[in-house]
């Protein structure tokens, strides 16, 4: 008996190593195939014509506002001002009618000076996956500037890499929360999971629908496949929704729980 559990350990070492061995690899790969597109300063971040912002809970579970959306949210403020980029897409989850990321953070980017017709609202972003597989297959972008936290980019960068999109990634700096240790880990474990989504598991966005178009605001040119006129997808939106919110919830078309993309 003795002998037995002695194997067992032995295996469960071995399993255990082999995965604390492979977890070290894919962000150690992941880290190095990236470093050199990420920037710290938004005024040094690349050009696109296309921004794309990951959604994120606006409020902490204990209360108080999320540094990390308003970082975000100001950095792409401070990339529109600046001419970095011509256009915004708001990824982000409305997987209910009383939870919608992409709203909560048009009317913020609205109190930034960010026009409405400057902003895509992409109401499907469930991941950081799907956000940008839709960026490049339902919204058309081909460059676009990565707007997150140092420790998201070098993900969001690989999988821009393998759906085809040309990314640099622009850091939105803050002080981080007191819990952002037990994250940063599920980072390093979510940055393995993608190495088998993309290789193994051949991973699909849970939702794509027809084709969006967009368009950056600025006259000078149509810089995203030579679409004419914008156009955003509709939502029913967050229950006290304001009367000028993108969206009617009146839209026919494919749905995802309280959302509809409009028909091109």
């Amino acid at each position: 008996m003795t002998g037995v559990t002695g194997k067992c350990a032995a295996v469960l070492a071995g399993l255990l190593l082999t995965g604390i061995l492979m977890i070290a690899l894919a962000n150690g790969w992941i880290w190095w195939v990236t470093r050199d597109r990420i920037h710290s300063n938004p005024a040094s971040c690349g050009k696109a014509p296309v921004g794309l912002i990951f959604g994120t809970s606006w409020g902490l579970r204990g209360g108080g506002t999320n540094p990390w959306y308003q970082a975000r949210l100001d950095t792409a403020s401070r990339l529109y001002h600046l001419d970095r980029v011509e256009h915004l897409l708001l990824s982000g989850d409305n997987h209910t009618r009383y939870y919608n990321e992409p709203v909560v953070m048009w009317r913020d980017m609205k109190k930034r000076g960010v026009p409405a017709s400057a902003m895509t609202l992409d109401y499907a972003g469930f991941s950081t996956f799907d956000s940008l597989v839709r960026a490049q297959r339902i919204f058309g972008a081909r460059h676009v500037v990565l707007i997150s936290q140092a420790w998201h980019l070098p993900r969001a960068l690989y999988i821009a890499d393998h759906v085809g999109l040309q990314a640099t990634g622009c850091v939105a700096q803050t002080s981080p929360p007191s819990y952002h240790w037990s994250l940063r880990l599920r980072e390093w474990l979510a940055r393995a999971w993608t190495i088998g989504d993309l290789f193994i598991w051949q991973r699909q966005p849970y939702f794509l629908g027809p084709r969006v178009e967009m368009m950056p605001s600025k006259e000078g040119g149509d810089l995203i496949d030579g679409h004419p006129k914008p156009l955003i997808p509709l939502c029913t939106g967050v229950s006290d929704a304001s009367d000028d919110a993108p969206g009617d919830g009146k839209a026919a078309g494919s749905s995802v729980g309280s959302c509809a993309t409009a028909a091109p």
